[in-house]
Protein backbone atom coordinates (compact mmCIF):
# COMPACT_ATOMS: atom_id res chain seq x y z
CA UNK A 1 0.00 0.00 0.00
CA UNK A 2 1.17 3.49 -0.87
CA UNK A 3 -1.00 5.84 -0.14
CA UNK A 4 -4.82 7.16 1.24
CA UNK A 5 -6.72 5.24 -1.19
CA UNK A 6 -5.10 2.06 -1.74
CA UNK A 7 -5.70 1.62 2.51
CA UNK A 8 -9.24 2.67 1.97
CA UNK A 9 -9.46 -0.20 -0.49
CA UNK A 10 -7.99 -2.61 1.96
CA UNK A 11 -10.43 -1.42 4.53
CA UNK A 12 -13.59 -1.30 3.22
CA UNK A 13 -14.85 -4.77 3.35
CA UNK A 14 -17.16 -6.64 1.08
CA UNK A 15 -20.44 -7.67 2.26
CA UNK A 16 -21.53 -11.07 2.33
CA UNK A 17 -24.41 -10.57 3.96
CA UNK A 18 -26.49 -7.81 6.40
CA UNK A 19 -24.22 -9.05 9.22
CA UNK A 20 -20.96 -10.40 7.69
CA UNK A 21 -18.06 -9.08 5.82
CA UNK A 22 -14.52 -10.45 4.32
CA UNK A 23 -11.52 -8.61 4.16
CA UNK A 24 -7.80 -8.90 2.68
CA UNK A 25 -4.93 -8.24 4.15
CA UNK A 26 -1.46 -6.42 3.47
CA UNK A 27 1.69 -7.07 4.80
CA UNK A 28 3.14 -4.11 6.97
CA UNK A 29 6.70 -6.08 8.05
CA UNK A 30 5.88 -9.10 10.04
CA UNK A 31 4.61 -12.29 8.85
CA UNK A 32 1.19 -12.35 10.10
CA UNK A 33 -1.91 -9.65 9.51
CA UNK A 34 -0.98 -6.19 11.20
CA UNK A 35 -3.15 -5.69 14.23
CA UNK A 36 -4.48 -1.89 13.28
CA UNK A 37 -5.48 -3.46 10.40
CA UNK A 38 -8.19 -5.66 11.68
CA UNK A 39 -9.52 -3.24 14.11
CA UNK A 40 -9.99 -0.43 11.19
CA UNK A 41 -11.71 -3.63 9.46
CA UNK A 42 -13.84 -4.59 12.34
CA UNK A 43 -14.93 -1.03 12.84
CA UNK A 44 -15.83 -0.46 9.10
CA UNK A 45 -18.00 -3.55 9.74
CA UNK A 46 -19.51 -2.38 12.70
CA UNK A 47 -20.54 0.42 11.04
CA UNK A 48 -21.71 -0.68 8.14
CA UNK A 49 -24.94 -2.19 10.19
CA UNK A 50 -25.77 1.68 11.87
CA UNK A 51 -29.20 2.56 10.78
CA UNK A 52 -28.91 5.23 12.77
CA UNK A 53 -26.57 8.58 12.64
CA UNK A 54 -24.41 7.73 15.34
CA UNK A 55 -20.69 7.88 15.68
CA UNK A 56 -18.15 5.59 17.34
CA UNK A 57 -16.93 7.41 20.76
CA UNK A 58 -15.20 3.91 22.35
CA UNK A 59 -13.87 0.50 21.20
CA UNK A 60 -12.09 -2.09 23.04
CA UNK A 61 -10.85 -5.56 21.72
CA UNK A 62 -9.01 -8.29 21.89
CA UNK A 63 -5.82 -9.98 19.35
CA UNK A 64 -6.34 -14.11 20.06
CA UNK A 65 -4.88 -15.85 17.40
CA UNK A 66 -2.04 -14.77 14.34
CA UNK A 67 -3.65 -13.93 11.18
CA UNK A 68 -2.84 -15.67 7.68
CA UNK A 69 -2.35 -12.52 5.66
CA UNK A 70 -2.97 -15.39 2.32
CA UNK A 71 -6.37 -16.50 3.56
CA UNK A 72 -9.72 -13.98 4.06
CA UNK A 73 -10.75 -12.31 7.39
CA UNK A 74 -14.45 -12.70 7.68
CA UNK A 75 -16.20 -10.49 10.49
CA UNK A 76 -19.66 -11.20 12.17
CA UNK A 77 -21.24 -8.53 13.42
CA UNK A 78 -23.92 -8.81 16.53
CA UNK A 79 -26.24 -6.01 17.33
CA UNK A 80 -26.20 -5.98 20.92
CA UNK A 81 -28.03 -3.08 21.82
CA UNK A 82 -29.54 0.37 19.95
CA UNK A 83 -31.21 2.26 22.84
CA UNK A 84 -32.14 5.76 22.84
CA UNK A 85 -28.73 7.73 22.50
CA UNK A 86 -26.38 4.86 22.19
CA UNK A 87 -25.69 1.73 19.88
CA UNK A 88 -23.35 -1.01 20.70
CA UNK A 89 -22.11 -4.17 18.58
CA UNK A 90 -19.62 -6.53 19.14
CA UNK A 91 -17.55 -7.71 16.04
CA UNK A 92 -16.12 -11.31 15.59
CA UNK A 93 -12.83 -11.77 13.16
CA UNK A 94 -12.97 -15.28 11.90
CA UNK A 95 -10.21 -17.04 9.55
CA UNK A 96 -11.81 -20.62 8.53
CA UNK A 97 -13.17 -21.77 11.89
CA UNK A 98 -9.77 -20.35 13.80
CA UNK A 99 -10.93 -16.58 15.96
CA UNK A 100 -8.27 -14.28 15.34
CA UNK A 101 -10.13 -11.41 17.25
CA UNK A 102 -13.01 -9.63 19.02
CA UNK A 103 -13.88 -6.53 19.27
CA UNK A 104 -16.95 -4.19 21.49
CA UNK A 105 -17.51 -0.84 20.20
CA UNK A 106 -20.25 1.78 21.35
CA UNK A 107 -21.88 4.50 19.38
CA UNK A 108 -23.43 7.70 20.46
CA UNK A 109 -25.95 9.98 18.59
CA UNK A 110 -25.01 14.04 18.67
CA UNK A 111 -25.15 16.03 21.69
CA UNK A 112 -24.32 18.76 23.41
CA UNK A 113 -22.48 19.31 26.81
CA UNK A 114 -19.18 20.17 28.64
CA UNK A 115 -15.72 20.78 27.11
CA UNK A 116 -12.14 20.14 27.97
CA UNK A 117 -8.88 18.60 27.10
CA UNK A 118 -5.51 18.02 28.53
CA UNK A 119 -3.03 19.88 26.37
CA UNK A 120 -0.48 18.52 24.18
CA UNK A 121 3.37 19.12 24.88
CA UNK A 122 5.25 22.79 24.07
CA UNK A 123 8.16 23.15 22.91
CA UNK A 124 8.69 19.94 20.62
CA UNK A 125 10.03 19.69 17.06
CA UNK A 126 7.98 20.63 14.58
CA UNK A 127 7.83 17.74 11.55
CA UNK A 128 10.00 19.83 9.21
CA UNK A 129 12.72 18.95 11.69
CA UNK A 130 13.11 15.80 12.31
CA UNK A 131 13.36 13.12 9.58
CA UNK A 132 11.12 10.30 8.15
CA UNK A 133 11.47 6.41 8.65
CA UNK A 134 11.78 7.33 4.64
CA UNK A 135 14.10 9.49 5.17
CA UNK A 136 16.53 7.14 7.71
CA UNK A 137 16.34 4.26 5.00
CA UNK A 138 17.72 6.97 2.48
CA UNK A 139 20.36 8.48 4.36
CA UNK A 140 21.42 5.21 6.53
CA UNK A 141 19.80 2.49 4.85
CA UNK A 142 23.64 0.96 3.97
CA UNK A 143 24.13 1.08 7.41
CA UNK A 144 21.24 -0.26 9.39
CA UNK A 145 20.10 -3.50 10.91
CA UNK A 146 19.16 -5.93 8.14
CA UNK A 147 15.90 -6.73 9.86
CA UNK A 148 15.40 -2.64 10.67
CA UNK A 149 16.21 -2.08 7.11
CA UNK A 150 13.66 -4.91 5.50
CA UNK A 151 11.28 -2.90 7.85
CA UNK A 152 11.72 0.35 6.74
CA UNK A 153 11.95 -0.56 2.94
CA UNK A 154 7.97 -1.55 2.86
CA UNK A 155 5.75 0.75 1.11
CA UNK A 156 3.57 2.40 3.66
CA UNK A 157 0.32 4.72 3.23
CA UNK A 158 1.54 7.04 5.99
CA UNK A 159 4.66 8.99 6.69
CA UNK A 160 6.16 8.23 10.41
CA UNK A 161 8.33 10.86 11.91
CA UNK A 162 9.35 9.98 15.52
CA UNK A 163 11.07 12.69 17.65
CA UNK A 164 13.17 10.19 19.16
CA UNK A 165 15.25 8.30 17.58
CA UNK A 166 16.88 4.98 19.00
CA UNK A 167 20.83 4.40 17.84
CA UNK A 168 20.64 0.74 16.70
CA UNK A 169 24.19 0.84 17.29
CA UNK A 170 24.56 1.94 20.50
CA UNK A 171 21.70 0.73 22.27
CA UNK A 172 20.91 2.23 25.75
CA UNK A 173 17.90 2.94 28.49
CA UNK A 174 15.71 5.15 26.94
CA UNK A 175 12.46 7.22 28.73
CA UNK A 176 9.43 5.21 28.59
CA UNK A 177 7.66 8.00 26.34
CA UNK A 178 7.63 9.13 22.77
CA UNK A 179 6.30 11.60 20.28
CA UNK A 180 5.87 10.57 16.63
CA UNK A 181 4.49 12.88 14.36
CA UNK A 182 2.38 11.15 10.78
CA UNK A 183 0.78 11.87 7.85
CA UNK A 184 -1.40 10.51 5.40
CA UNK A 185 0.09 9.75 1.90
CA UNK A 186 -1.89 10.94 -0.77
CA UNK A 187 -5.25 12.89 -1.38
CA UNK A 188 -7.73 13.15 2.23
CA UNK A 189 -10.18 15.63 1.35
CA UNK A 190 -13.68 14.83 1.53
CA UNK A 191 -13.85 11.97 3.69
CA UNK A 192 -16.70 11.46 6.06
CA UNK A 193 -15.87 11.32 10.39
CA UNK A 194 -16.31 7.77 10.44
CA UNK A 195 -13.87 7.14 7.73
CA UNK A 196 -11.51 9.06 8.97
CA UNK A 197 -12.06 7.14 12.66
CA UNK A 198 -10.84 3.47 10.65
CA UNK A 199 -8.02 5.30 9.49
CA UNK A 200 -7.17 6.80 12.76
CA UNK A 201 -7.41 3.27 14.15
CA UNK A 202 -5.43 1.62 11.57
CA UNK A 203 -2.58 4.23 12.47
CA UNK A 204 -2.91 4.15 15.91
CA UNK A 205 -1.64 0.55 16.00
CA UNK A 206 1.80 1.88 14.99
CA UNK A 207 4.67 3.02 17.39
CA UNK A 208 2.76 2.16 20.32
CA UNK A 209 4.21 -1.08 21.70
CA UNK A 210 7.99 0.01 20.84
CA UNK A 211 7.54 3.06 23.50
CA UNK A 212 7.09 0.21 26.44
CA UNK A 213 10.71 -1.10 25.02
CA UNK A 214 11.93 1.90 25.71
CA UNK A 215 12.99 1.61 28.97
CA UNK A 216 14.79 -1.59 28.41
CA UNK A 217 16.74 -0.35 25.15
CA UNK A 218 20.50 -1.25 26.01
CA UNK A 219 19.32 -5.19 25.79
CA UNK A 220 15.70 -5.81 24.67
CA UNK A 221 15.30 -4.89 20.79
CA UNK A 222 12.52 -6.24 18.11
CA UNK A 223 15.04 -8.78 17.01
CA UNK A 224 15.36 -10.93 20.66
CA UNK A 225 11.91 -10.00 21.77
CA UNK A 226 8.93 -11.77 21.05
CA UNK A 227 6.37 -8.97 20.74
CA UNK A 228 2.19 -9.04 19.66
CA UNK A 229 -0.45 -6.86 20.24
CA UNK A 230 -2.90 -8.46 23.19
CA UNK A 231 -5.36 -5.83 23.70
CA UNK A 232 -6.18 -2.35 22.57
CA UNK A 233 -8.48 0.53 23.27
CA UNK A 234 -9.71 3.80 22.07
CA UNK A 235 -11.77 6.40 22.55
CA UNK A 236 -12.54 8.55 20.39
CA UNK A 237 -13.44 12.94 21.36
CA UNK A 238 -13.59 15.27 17.87
CA UNK A 239 -13.86 15.25 14.91
CA UNK A 240 -10.57 16.11 12.87
CA UNK A 241 -9.12 16.72 9.29
CA UNK A 242 -5.99 14.34 7.73
CA UNK A 243 -4.49 17.88 6.24
CA UNK A 244 -1.94 18.49 8.25
CA UNK A 245 0.67 16.75 10.53
CA UNK A 246 -0.95 14.72 13.52
CA UNK A 247 1.37 13.77 16.90
CA UNK A 248 1.25 10.97 18.81
CA UNK A 249 2.30 11.34 22.25
CA UNK A 250 2.94 7.33 23.88
CA UNK A 251 3.96 6.65 27.41
CA UNK A 252 4.91 2.82 29.21
CA UNK A 253 3.65 3.06 32.86
CA UNK A 254 4.88 -0.78 33.26
CA UNK A 255 6.02 -3.30 32.09
CA UNK A 256 5.97 -6.59 34.44
CA UNK A 257 5.00 -10.65 33.49
CA UNK A 258 6.27 -10.61 29.59
CA UNK A 259 3.62 -7.65 28.96
CA UNK A 260 4.58 -4.27 28.56
CA UNK A 261 1.65 -1.58 28.96
CA UNK A 262 1.42 1.21 26.45
CA UNK A 263 -1.00 4.39 26.43
CA UNK A 264 -1.26 7.22 23.81
CA UNK A 265 -3.05 10.43 22.93
CA UNK A 266 -3.28 11.76 19.81
CA UNK A 267 -3.31 15.44 18.64
CA UNK A 268 -4.14 17.96 15.16
CA UNK A 269 -1.20 19.61 14.92
CA UNK A 270 -2.85 22.57 16.69
CA UNK A 271 -3.73 21.08 19.74
CA UNK A 272 -7.01 19.40 19.19
CA UNK A 273 -7.06 16.31 21.05
CA UNK A 274 -8.70 13.93 18.72
CA UNK A 275 -8.73 10.36 20.42
CA UNK A 276 -6.59 8.54 23.51
CA UNK A 277 -5.39 4.70 22.88
CA UNK A 278 -4.54 2.38 25.31
CA UNK A 279 -2.93 -1.36 24.40
CA UNK A 280 -1.09 -4.37 26.29
CA UNK A 281 1.43 -6.49 24.60
CA UNK A 282 3.39 -9.62 24.81
CA UNK A 283 7.04 -8.37 25.56
CA UNK A 284 8.84 -11.83 25.93
CA UNK A 285 12.65 -12.25 26.05
CA UNK A 286 13.58 -15.19 23.98
CA UNK A 287 15.44 -17.65 25.40
CA UNK A 288 19.39 -17.78 24.32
Amino acid sequence: MKNTTDLLEVLHLKELNSHTFSGISKTMGSPNVFGGQVLAQALNAAYRTMMHQRILHSMHSYFLEAGDLNDPITYDVAVVRDGGSFSTRRVTAYQNTKVLFILAASFQKPEVGYNHQMDAVKHIKQPEDVLSWDDVLQQFGAFLPRKTKAFLEIPRPVIFKPVEIPNPFEPEDMKPCTHVWFKLKGKTNGLDLKTKQQLLTYISDYNVLSVALNRHGSKAHWGNTVTASLDHSMWYFRDFDFDDWMLYILDSPSASNARGFARGNIYTRKGILVASVAQEGLMRPMQK
